[in-house]
C-alpha cells in the first residue's frame, strides 16, 4: 500500500467517524435586533453523553473537568448562570429562553445532590461550590450556610431522576455581588468541543461580550432519557445571551471612546413646535441602519465546527422581515422561515462567515413578544434601624389574571416581619386603588426564619394578580448591628440583597427555540443595596489613643501616691535637700560622661 493510499484511507476514517460521533453535539446562534439601536444574540451548545459512558468517566463531548466535580460532589442535576447588566422588558419584551436561561445579577446556583441526610448534602454542596470556583475563577467559595437556601415550590428537576437510589437535595445559592469578567469567560470555552476556534463560538470577544447592555451565561446539566434511545443520557447545555448596543459595537478598537454626532449629521423631528435651527430632537432611524456581523463582534465566523451534527444546516437564523435583504459570504444556503419573519443560514467548515444587513427602509417589523408580568422590587423607609420591601408586580393582560411563585433570599441581617405583609390592588385602566387582605392575593406562604450568622431568610409567596392590575406588596424588616470585623472594606457602598426570583405557573405549553422539554417562566428583578447602621472606623484609633493617655495619667498619679512619701520641711534633716540637689547634678553629670550610677 502506497502512502498516498495509506493518507486516503485515514481521511476517510476519520469523516467516518465524525460522522458518527457528531451526532453527539448541535449549535444554534439566533440574532434579533431590538429596539432602539440594539441586537439580541443567543448562542446555545448542547451536546449528550450516555449514563454509562459517563459513570464510567468515558467523556468523549462532555467536558472531563466538569464531569468529574460532578461525579465527586454526588450532584444529578446542576445549573449555574453568571449574569449582568438589566433586560429592559418594556423596550426588548420578554426575555429569551422565557427567561429559564437568565440568572440573577451576579452569580446564581442550584443544584439537586443526591445525599441520605441534609447534613451531607450540605457538605457535598460545600465542595461543589468550592470546585466549580476554582474551574469558572469565580468566588463560589463564598457561597456558605448564610447564603444557601433550599427553596421548596420555586425551582423543579428538568431531567428525569428515576433512577436516583438515594434522596435528592435541592439547594439555591446566589453572589450578587460577583462580578462577570472575562476571566469567567475563559473557562466556559474551554467546555466546547471546538473551544472557540470553530463555529458560532468563535464569534466570542471578550471587549464585547462584557460591554454588552446585557448578558448571561449559562450552564445546566441534567440527565434525560429519550423514548427513541436505548438507555439514558447526561446533557449539559451552555447558553450566551447578550444585548448589544450596535453603534457602540461598530467602534473600531483604535477610536473606542464614543463621540457625540455632529450637528450636521443630526436628523431632527420637524413635527415639534420647538424645531429651529438652534434646537433639535433627533430622532433615532437605528432600525434603518445597516450592520456587519464582523463589525458588531470584531470578526467573522470561523467556518462551522467539525463536530456539529451534519443534519443542523440551520445553524444561524435572523429574525428580520421577509422583505428586509440580508447578504452572506459565498457558500451559505439560506433557508426562510415560513412565517416570514426569520431566515436561517447554514455555514461550511473552513470557510468564514460574515451575514450583512444594508441599510434599508422598512415599514414592518419583527413583532415582539410581550411578557405576561412585570415586576420591580425597592427598599423604602428612612433611618438606620428599620425599612421597608416594596414590589410591584403588573398584569398586563386585559382577560386573564397571572398565577405565578415569588422567591426570595434575604440575608440574616435584614430581619422581615411576614405579620406587616400588606398587598395593595390598582386597577390599570381607572387607576383606582383597594387595599385588600393579603390572603386575597397571597395563596400560600412558605417562610424559613434567619438564624444570625448562620443561615438567611427564605421566603416564597404564590400569588395572584387579577387581569389589567397592579398588585403592590410591602412589608417591613429591621435592620442588625454588624460586628466591627464583619463589614467590607467598602462598607459604605452598602450589602447586596438578592434579586427575587418569580415562577409563572401555568405555562406548561411553552417550548424552547430548540423544541425540546417545556422549561417554566421565569422573571427576576434587580438586585438591591441595603444600607446598615456603619460606624466611624476612625474611631478605634482615637478611642486607643485616648485610653492609652487616661492609662497613663490614672497610673503615674496612683503609683505616686503609692510610692512616695510626703514630708514637710522642718521634719527633714539640715542637709538632706542640699545633699539631694548636688547628688542629682552629680547623677546628670556622670550619665553625660556614660557611667551608670545608682540614684538613692
Amino acid at each position: 500500500m502506497t502512502s498516498r493510499s495509506f493518507s486516503f484511507l485515514c481521511t476517510v476514517f476519520a469523516l467516518l467517524f465524525l460522522r458518527v460521533f457528531a451526532a453527539d453535539y448541535h449549535e444554534h446562534l439566533d440574532l434579533q435586533p431590538l429596539p432602539p439601536s440594539s441586537l439580541l444574540a443567543s448562542f446555545n451548545f448542547r451536546s449528550n453523553a450516555s449514563l454509562t459512558s459517563f459513570e464510567n468517566q468515558d467523556f468523549r463531548y462532555f467536558p472531563r473537568s466538569l464531569g468529574q466535580i460532578l461525579q465527586h460532589a454526588n450532584t444529578k442535576e446542576l445549573h449555574l448562570r453568571f449574569t449582568t447588566g438589566r433586560w429592559d422588558a418594556e423596550s426588548w419584551g420578554e426575555r429569551p429562553w422565557h427567561g429559564f436561561k437568565e440568572g440573577g445579577t451576579g452569580v446564581e446556583l442550584w443544584a439537586w445532590i443526591e445525599a441520605e441526610t441534609d447534613e451531607l448534602a450540605f457538605a457535598k454542596w460545600v465542595t461543589l461550590n468550592q470546585y466549580l470556583s476554582g474551574l469558572f475563577c469565580a468566588s463560589l467559595n463564598f457561597v456558605d450556610s448564610t447564603r444557601t437556601t433550599r427553596p421548596v415550590v420555586t425551582f423543579e428537576p428538568m431531567g428525569n431522576h428515576s433512577t436516583s437510589t438515594k434522596p435528592l437535595h435541592l439547594l439555591h445559592g446566589t453572589l450578587p455581588g460577583e462580578v462577570v469578567c472575562t476571566e469567567n469567560l475563559t473557562p466556559f470555552l474551554k467546555l466546547l468541543p471546538c473551544k472557540g476556534k470553530a463555529g458560532i463560538s468563535s464569534l466570542f470577544d471578550g471587549h464585547k461580550l462584557f460591554d454588552a447592555a446585557w448578558q448571561s451565561m449559562s450552564i445546566d446539566v441534567r440527565p434525560i432519557c429519550p423514548e427513541d434511545a436505548n438507555e439514558c443520557q447526561v446533557e449539559i447545555e451552555q447558553t450566551v445571551d447578550m444585548v448589544l448596543d450596535i453603534e457602540r459595537s461598530k467602534r473600531p478598537r483604535d477610536n473606542p471612546i464614543p463621540r457625540p454626532v455632529a450637528a450636521d449629521q443630526l436628523v431632527c423631528d420637524q413635527s415639534k413646535d420647538y424645531n429651529d435651527d438652534e434646537t433639535c430632537y433627533p430622532i433615532d432611524h437605528a432600525s434603518d441602519k445597516g450592520w456587519r456581523l464582523s463589525e458588531v463582534f470584531g470578526h467573522t465566523i470561523s467556518g462551522a465546527c467539525p463536530l456539529t451534527n451534519r443534519d443542523d444546516d440551520k445553524l444561524i437564523c435572523l429574525r428580520v422581515p421577509k422583505d428586509r435583504e440580508a447578504l452572506t459570504t459565498a457558500g451559505a444556503y439560506e433557508s426562510p422561515a415560513p412565517d416570514g419573519l426569520s431566515r436561517c443560514f447554514s455555514i461550511i467548515e473552513n470557510f468564514p462567515f460574515d451575514l450583512v444587513l444594508p441599510p434599508q427602509q422598512t415599514h414592518t417589523g419583527v413583532p415582539l413578544q410581550q411578557p405576561i408580568l412585570y415586576a420591580e422590587r425597592t427598599i423604602i423607609g428612612h433611618g438606620q434601624e428599620r425599612g421597608g420591601m416594596r414590589s410591584i408586580l403588573t398584569n398586563p393582560s386585559t382577560t386573564n389574571s397571572v398565577d405565578f411563585i415569588y422567591f426570595e433570599t434575604l440575608p440574616w441581617f435584614m430581619r422581615p416581619y411576614v405579620h406587616t405583609l400588606r398587598a395593595k390592588v390598582t386597577n390599570n385602566t381607572s387607576g383606582q386603588t383597594i387595599d385588600v387582605l393579603s390572603s386575597h392575593i397571597v395563596k400560600d406562604i412558605f417562610y424559613r426564619p434567619a438564624v444570625d450568622r448562620r443561615r438567611g431568610t427564605q421566603l416564597e409567596l404564590i400569588l395572584s394578580v387579577p387581569a389589567a392590575s397592579t398588585v403592590t406588596l410591602v412589608y417591613e424588616f429591621e435592620k442588625a448591628i454588624l460586628r466591627y470585623t464583619e463589614y467590607p472594606p467598602d462598607a459604605n457602598r452598602g450589602f447586596n440583597v438578592a434579586p427575587a426570583v418569580i415562577r409563572l405557573l401555568d405555562n406548561n405549553n411553552n417550548m424552547d427555540p430548540i423544541g425540546r422539554k417545556a422549561a417554566p417562566v421565569y422573571l427576576r428583578t434587580t438586585s438591591l443595596l441595603l444600607p446598615l447602621p456603619t460606624p466611624d472606623f476612625s474611631m478605634p484609633y482615637n478611642v486607643i489613643i485616648l485610653t492609652s493617655t487616661v492609662m497613663a495619667l490614672a497610673f503615674g498619679s496612683i503609683f505616686n501616691i503609692l510610692v512616695r512619701r510626703f514630708v514637710g520641711v522642718e521634719e527633714a534633716p539640715p542637709n538632706a535637700i542640699k545633699s539631694k540637689i548636688v547628688g542629682r547634678f552629680v547623677a546628670i553629670r556622670d550619665k553625660l560622661k556614660g557611667k551608670a550610677v545608682k540614684i538613692e
